[in-house]
């Protein structure tokens, strides 16, 4: 199979040779790069990476191998991974074995051999684009490669049942909304002393409410926020009742659009490790791991509603709201992977002191 010709074939017809690896079959998806010189396993079980096809940046990927601990969700989430190279010997003491043979379990088609550096300059140039990988360019139907688009992901995504993480020790009780969320962010707030009880992404304002939890997080997830009228008209019964609020990634988009601001898409996103979100209040700059390919539009936002929290260094777009109006704050980062002795934790400690404050309140 590593021998295999095989053709990454873009929407505005360009096309790149290289050699498969993983399991076999045509693929047709999004074409998004990432940024990250590591975290090749992050990247490829994060449900924000929901039926996209992944171009790493970085030209090696697999070369400390599978390691499961390391996944965010349980199963492989793109629908397609393409490198330069990929490494079929793994050095780790962790290692559970090669990304061939992983992707190959998943079902998840692989390209290798290709050169990403001109495929990521393409999508930096004219935007992120459709893509097939195919054994034969020709059979390619390139008015149905340009009108595809992923449906339903958060559906897709969403946990189907409600479902209780708890903590050695529970100091406060929240509810997390599941538009896909990463394993990552349930354990994180677990280190903080969150009971977390998930719902699934349909569940109405009223059953939340009703619970008695002491604050809402709404987790990342993946696809374009206007599509999801319902999860919306949700989280304005939400902001209506003021229980405070802690929006991530996609449910930072989510409450924006919820709160009458407006969204767009990105020429080709913020993906990877190493995007610079800069802090407005304190002037200090985060390097954030990030996934999305929707900003808030910052001309959008009304002043009387909510105020700019954090803007990315690099194009100064929207990565964080604080709330006037409400009791709620969001993220278009994820706060939990920020490294560093200095890290984002209080960020976390903010919406706890918002829960305190409630409390205090009521």
């Amino acid at each position: 199979m590593m021998d295999k010709i095989a053709y990454l074939v873009l929407a505005d017809g360009t096309i790149f040779k290289g050699r498969r690896f993983g399991a076999d079959g045509t693929v047709t998806a999004e074409v998004v790069f990432n940024t990250g010189m590591t975290g090749y396993l992050e990247t490829l079980t994060d449900p924000a990476n929901f039926g996209q096809a992944i171009v790493q940046t970085f030209p090696l990927a697999g070369d400390y191998g599978v390691i499961s601990a390391d996944f965010v969700s349980d199963r492989v989430q793109c629908a397609a991974y393409i490198v330069r190279e990929w490494c079929p010997t793994p050095s780790n003491f962790r290692c559970e074995g090669d990304i061939d043979t992983f992707l190959k379990q998943h079902g998840t088609v692989g390209l290798c051999g290709i050169d990403t550096r001109a495929l990521v300059r393409r999508l930096r140039e004219y935007g992120v684009m459709n893509g097939c990988i195919t054994d034969d360019p020709a059979s390619v139907d390139m008015d149905a490669l340009r009108a595809f688009s992923v449906k339903s992901a958060v559906a897709e995504q969403s946990c189907k049942e409600v479902y209780v993480a708890e903590p050695e020790k529970a100091d406060y009780n929240v509810a997390l909304i599941d538009y896909g969320v990463s394993a990552k962010l349930i354990r994180t707030l677990n280190t903080f002393g969150c009971r977390v009880t998930v719902y699934p992404y349909n569940t109405p304002a009223a059953q939340i409410l009703a619970a008695g939890h002491d604050g809402v997080v709404l987790s990342d997830g993946h696809g374009n926020p206007a599509e999801n009228v319902d999860c919306i008209a949700v989280l304005r019964e939400l902001l209506s009742s003021n229980i405070p609020m802690f929006g991530i990634g996609l449910g930072h988009l989510l409450l924006a659009t919820a709160a009458g601001f407006k969204t767009e898409k990105l020429r080709y996103g913020h993906r990877g490790a190493n995007q610079p979100a800069r802090d407005l209040s304190l002037g200090r700059v985060y390097i954030t791991s990030q996934n999305h390919g929707y900003v808030v539009v910052s001309e959008s936002i009304d002043s009387a509603v909510a105020e700019v929290s954090f803007e990315n260094s690099n194009d100064h777009t929207c990565e964080g709201l604080n709330y006037k109006a409400f009791n709620a704050f969001t993220l278009q980062f994820l706060p939990e992977t920020i490294p560093g002795p200095q890290d984002a934790s209080y960020l976390y400690r903010n919406f706890l002191s918002m829960i305190n404050t409630a409390k205090e309140g009521k």
